[in-house]
């Protein structure tokens, strides 16, 4: 059993830091060359369909996965292999405290500006909301990537 839940858990991550990794390099920077309205209805209608059932299982597999293996007693665990997972473990809770307390407020004032009483100009949604998310996400893609190479290690130890 503690096999497989460290395998699970290097899976969640890698499966999470692959798609975080992909909106960093490949998304964001094709939706930073268009115009601000399409840059705009593009990002609502991405925050509308990403979180779905297979990114929510994956995103709450990044803390239970490394958590039940660190729970499970197993005879012979190093220490090594120990602070391995909880650092993983460590790095994905953080990436999930930056989704919570930035992406996700940032996503539904986009969200929120569409109907707003007043109309607010593309423009001036696309600034408020694009620097700070890309900020946010550079931070939360790096915690990730550290959650899967931990992981990755402590599989390996």
């Amino acid at each position: 059993m503690p096999t497989l839940l460290l395998a699970l858990a290097v899976v969640s991550a890698g499966l999470y830091a692959g798609f975080m990794l992909i909106f960093l390099t490949g998304i964001m920077p094709a939706l930073a060359r268009l115009p601000d309205q399409q840059f705009v209805s593009a990002m609502r209608r991405i925050n509308e369909d990403v979180p779905r059932l297979v990114f929510l299982l994956v995103f709450g597999g990044l803390v239970a996965f490394p958590a039940a293996a660190l729970a499970v007693p197993v005879e012979g665990r190093s220490d090594a292999q120990r602070w391995l997972i909880l650092s993983g473990l460590v790095c994905a809770v953080l990436n999930h405290l930056v989704t919570i307390a930035g992406n996700i407020p940032l996503n539904n004032a986009l969200a929120a500006s569409e109907t707003a009483a007043t109309p607010i100009p593309d423009s001036e949604v696309r600034t408020a909301f694009e620097g700070r998310w890309n900020r946010l996400h550079r931070v939360r893609t790096l915690l990730i990537l550290a959650a899967f190479g931990l992981l990755v290690a402590a599989s390996l130890s």
